[in-house]
């Protein structure tokens, strides 16, 4: 008994830390869904990843093979953002006797045979850190994409590298699917105590099965709910799992063991920044369910059975959603501006009212600052090269364009594989879609149903031919092998891509001669004054300064006050010098690229708290 509060009251230094590390949370957040098989009209499990922030949006594809007895593997710190900051080498593990093709991004999303990853992140309890671990979420995904031919598989060997090499990431989730079923994993680490070589387990994590005929939506808190120690085919989890939340007295014995509310007690960000997007993803899919809007405290069921049968298209329009329609509706009121422009730039708390301090704009699931996103459909009558599918789209969902990528792929055009963030790139895909994005803020009422129109044409090409692609590949799979189906696709998926960027560079610069100045270009070449909507001048009282100098006032609005000697207007007051941005010549925004950047000045902590237990508890013993 005084051993484990020794151990609760050391341990609890760490959360000196934890203030600072509410302070610093990811503003880079991202938005999942996944449809069982049975839930979606095609019979295919699909599942879906908006990946919200600064981070690598090049597509790698890292070839498997065989390899050599005492081949080792390189571990990097926080890979997820290499286009923003430099990756180190931590440590090295084991490479496998034979690994698959997978493909690498920011989070690593899908291997040749057709698993696939989408994620986000929780972050959760400061004192389950673990400064000694090596793994960050990343590391975990390309371990087991690398190494995995299921979804099942796919988690035990990410557990199984957490527990022994150490999960030193804060609190994630991972939605982890093959062409049967889908579950969702989630992680955080193994104590502040737990060093390299420890025979406890370096992690905490748990895995839970969507139900086939059932939907599953997280957004930045655990969801995974209570787990069922009796039923190991829905459920999954770590060695030990419930030593620590007892020492900590998280949890006793006889009680369910909720792992949401165990090692994500206090979600972060504003009151509803993570259940508004569940809510809206539940909504549209079940209306009929008139499901409440709740707090960050009070969780809906870990899944729903949807309205009708979900198709790949019913999640891409959600990815493009707006909460249009609803009372928190992006695209009204005077934040939009004169043009309905649904995106809010991040407001730093010194600029924020001070009743409002720790408010937000609302979260909309399509966010300007997204860096790519992707529905994958993973059918189940072929083999996993052909079947599983990744639509994929650089920057926001709703001014993307989602271009087929087939898990038997084997090479990308350059310009979806390079470029830098830092510096505007003609010869990359994301800067082209990002610029079509921002440059449609300009004037959004007028741009944007012409982006959708243009969107939608290029993706019903693409929805059009998969039927004929599919029975070729199946075809040449059947009479020649799975490396001509692969070879076929890859051909398939190349073109395609190559084309995409052309199509969309060219989309860019007819977007900038067409809409400039205020006015809109038509195709005889004459003009049309875009102007203003009547409601938006009438708010931002239109003419009342000249009126008022004539004497006269707004209708409704209060008398014109005496006129007078016009005066000398004010010199201007120098305006506040920005803050230092740092090296990058990007601009200074208050987010962070994965909780392993966050979790630094927390580690630090922890670190001190784990030294000071080291040396209490050897006191003790002597």
């Amino acid at each position: 008994m005084k051993k484990n509060k020794l151990f609760r009251s050391v341990v609890s230094l760490s959360m000196a830390c934890a203030v600072t590390l509410g302070t610093m949370q990811s503003a880079s957040a991202c938005t999942t869904v996944a449809v069982g098989k049975d839930a979606s009209d095609t019979g295919s499990v699909l599942v879906a990843h908006t990946c919200d922030g600064w981070y690598d949006h090049r597509i790698q594809i890292v070839e498997g093979g065989t390899h050599a007895a005492g081949e080792m593997v390189d571990i990097y710190n926080d890979p997820c953002t290499a286009t923003k900051s430099e990756v180190t080498l931590v440590g090295q593990v084991p490479q496998a006797e034979e690994t698959y093709t997978y493909f690498n991004i920011a989070y690593p999303f899908m291997n040749e045979k057709g698993v696939v990853i989408s994620e986000f992140t929780w972050s959760g309890r400061s004192e389950v850190g673990s400064p000694e671990g090596m793994m960050v979420i990343a590391n975990l995904e390309m371990l087991g994409l690398q190494r995995a031919a299921t979804a099942r598989e796919t988690i035990e060997v990410m557990g199984a590298m957490a527990e022994k090499y150490g999960y030193c990431d804060g609190g994630e989730c991972l939605l982890v699917a093959d062409q049967n079923e889908v579950w969702i994993f989630e992680v955080c680490g193994g104590g502040p105590l737990w060093t390299q070589g420890s025979e406890a387990p370096g992690a905490h994590w748990a895995a839970r099965r969507v139900p086939d005929d059932q939907v599953f939506a997280g957004a930045n808190r655990s969801r995974l709910g209570v787990i069922d120690f009796n039923d190991p085919d829905n459920y999954m989890w770590s060695t030990d799992i419930t030593a620590l939340p007892k020492q900590m007295g998280w949890w006793n014995d006889g009680e369910e063991f909720n792992f949401t509310k165990i090692f994500n007690p206090e979600p972060y960000g504003y009151e509803f920044y993570a259940s508004r997007r569940e809510w809206r993803v539940f909504s549209l899919l079940a209306p009929s369910q008139d499901f409440p809007v709740l707090d960050r405290q009070s969780h809906y069921d870990f899944t729903i059975v949807p309205d009708e049968l979900v198709s790949i298209q019913d999640i891409m329009d959600i990815y493009s959603d707006h909460l249009e329609g609803t009372e928190y509706d992006m695209t009204k009121g005077l934040a939009a501006g004169p043009f309905g422009n649904p995106h809010r730039w991040q407001v730093p708390g010194s600029m924020k009212p001070e009743y409002a301090s720790s408010e937000d704009w609302e979260r909309e699931i399509a966010q300007f600052r997204c860096t790519y996103a992707f529905v994958a459909e993973l059918r189940p009558d072929m083999p996993g090269e052909i079947g599983s599918v990744l639509w994929f789209g650089e920057d926001c969902p709703d001014t993307t364009v989602y271009t087929p990528i087939y898990a038997g792929t084997t090479r990308v055009p350059e310009e979806w594989s390079t470029g830098d963030r830092k510096s505007f790139d003609q010869n990359c895909a994301w800067w082209a879609f990002n610029f079509v994005g921002n440059y449609a803020q300009l004037n959004w009422n007028a741009m944007y149903p012409v982006i959708r129109e243009r969107k939608a044409g290029i993706e019903s090409e693409y929805f059009a031919e998969q039927a004929e692609i599919d029975a070729k590949a199946l075809e040449l799979y059947n009479t020649s092998g799975v490396d001509a189906a692969k070879e076929y696709l890859t051909n398939y998926v190349y073109s395609n891509m190559e084309e995409l960027n052309d199509t969309w560079w060219a989309f860019a610069w007819e977007l900038v001669g067409t809409y400039y100045d205020g006015i809109q270009i038509n195709e005889d070449g004459s003009s049309t004054t875009l102007g203003y909507p009547t409601e938006w001048l009438e708010a931002v009282k239109f003419g009342e300064t000249s009126l008022a100098d004539k004497g006269e006032s707004i209708p409704g609005g209060e008398e014109p006050a005496p006129s007078a000697e016009p005066t000398a207007a004010p010199a201007p007051s120098a305006a506040p010098a920005p803050a230092d941005p740092g090296p990058s010549s990007a601009p200074a925004v208050n987010t962070t690229s994965s909780n392993s950047t966050a979790l630094l000045i927390g580690s630090a902590c922890v670190i001190v708290a784990a030294i000071a237990a080291v040396v209490i508890l050897q006191k003790k013993k002597q």
